[in-house]
């Protein structure tokens, strides 16, 4: 996570991220742009037009200093403070499915660890139509600036609710309805999931996969074949094959 002052503070970094951000709801407090930086594409124009709109104070910085600010990432020239964000609550993740007028359809992380895998989570999420993204607080990643930007702005789209313990949060959706599918080396092919209905799906840690008191609660594991040497994937191409089968299930071609 990159370090500020402010521990209220957080950073976006990135141009379509920075946008994303500037046309939400969230609190945005001061944008850096690098200075002399080309807008061959017109972006930065945009940047600065939805900063106006916003009242930001503009700041013109050497690209040092907004190395400094991302920590070295590649930041595009732009970066965003904003207040540092804000997690959803369940509830919050229930009114969201019932406001777009779906069905809940959750994504529970258990135990992610790289912010790139969760900002590409939540930015598959947002593409698929989950409404609702559920992490730990402890042992995990949480939501940072790496993430706002490997999402895509999709950070500012999807709720994320963070909660103290996902056995207890998971007891409380099978209570509310939901069927919980997990993910093993052994279970039924994904390829037969039927995500339509109140559902959630569990995606383990990058190298332990689910923990064994998740995996008891889980209504039917769920896994991907797989023909090559190699017999895992990466926890973000893992959710996404999945939150896609559940996409289709929800969504078939018209005709079918």
């Amino acid at each position: 996570m990159v370090t500020t002052e402010n521990e209220n503070e957080d950073f976006i970094i990135g141009r379509h991220p920075v946008i994303s951000a500037l046309k939400g709801d969230n609190p945005v407090n001061k944008l850096f742009i690098q200075s002399g930086l080309s807008d061959d594409e017109n972006v930065i124009s945009e940047i600065l037009k939805l900063a106006k709109k916003r009242k930001l104070v503009v700041s013109q910085v050497p690209k040092q200093k907004l190395d400094l600010l991302s920590d070295r990432q590649n930041h595009q020239g732009v970066v965003l403070a904003v207040a540092a964000f804000k997690y959803a609550s369940i509830d919050d993740l229930f009114d969201h499915s019932e406001e777009i007028g779906v069905a809940p359809f959750f994504v529970i992380l258990d135990n992610i660890e790289d912010p790139h895998n969760l900002g590409s989570i939540i930015r598959t999420a947002d593409a698929a139509g989950v409404t609702g993204v559920i992490i730990p607080k402890h042992r995990a990643v949480g939501l940072t600036s790496t993430v706002a930007k490997t999402s895509a702005g999709a950070i500012e789209r999807v709720p994320v609710a963070r909660v103290t313990n996902i056995s207890n949060a998971i007891k409380e959706l099978k209570d509310r309805g939901l069927w919980i599918f997990g993910t093993d080396v052994r279970g039924t092919d994904y390829r037969h999931w039927d995500a339509k209905g109140p559902v959630a799906v569990i995606i383990g840690n990058e190298g332990k996969g689910i923990s064994p008191l998740v995996k008891k609660q889980v209504d039917e594991m769920l896994t991907i074949p797989m023909v090559g040497d190699i017999q895992s994937l990466n926890a973000s191409v893992a959710a996404s094959v999945l939150i896609y089968q559940g996409f289709n299930s929800r969504n078939p071609i018209s005709g079918n």
